[in-house]
């Protein structure tokens, strides 16, 4: 049963440029920058047949130019109680209309409606319990300023990740141009 999410993937060289970021936070798992990438839909543990579905789905996407992806800044998810550490993207209206597209077809494809807001971010790092909130604090009140990174994009990949634990390497299974 794989685990699936549909996202874009972070180029090289603005992996590289995030590395910048990646050290200095007690209880942090950093991310491997080969697996930095935009979720715009978590799948989850599916079945064969159904990631099948979701292929055919996802080949149905309409056509679009490419679109530019813009990172702005870093944040934490978790409030009190750091879970990730990311970089944070900008919810420009050609992206979210891509993820509202991503929605409807997996929809179609027979997943359940995905219940939390989306929020783009590319992930930096997952938290363990010793990254307190005070350390996390810290951490970004010392961080190199964030100078605006962005991108262009020209299709939406469906990721593999380890069954049931998640996590890379992921594994890009398909590939969907936009045009």
């Amino acid at each position: 049963m794989p685990r699936l999410f549909t996202g874009l993937a972070v180029p090289q060289a603005v992996a590289g440029a995030l590395r910048a970021w990646q050290g200095g936070l007690p209880g942090a798992r950093w991310i491997e920058p080969g697996d930095f990438h935009v979720t715009l839909r978590f799948l989850g543990d599916v079945e064969a047949p159904v990631a099948d579905d979701v292929v055919e789905a996802l080949s149905e996407m309409r056509a679009r130019p490419a679109l530019t992806v813009t990172l702005d800044g870093l944040g934490l998810f978790g409030g009190d109680k750091p879970r990730a550490l990311y970089a944070s993207v900008v919810a420009a209206p050609a992206l979210m209309d891509l993820q509202a597209e991503q929605e409807r077809l997996v929809r179609r494809a027979g997943l359940e409606p995905e219940r939390r807001k989306f929020t783009p971010h590319v992930t930096l790092a997952r938290l363990r319990r010793d990254a307190t909130p005070e350390a996390t604090a810290m951490y970004l009140s010392q961080a190199p300023v964030f100078v605006p990174l962005s991108f262009d994009v020209g299709r939406v990949t469906l990721f593999s990740a380890r069954e049931s634990t998640g996590g890379g390497p992921y594994v890009a299974e398909a590939e969907f141009p936009f045009a």
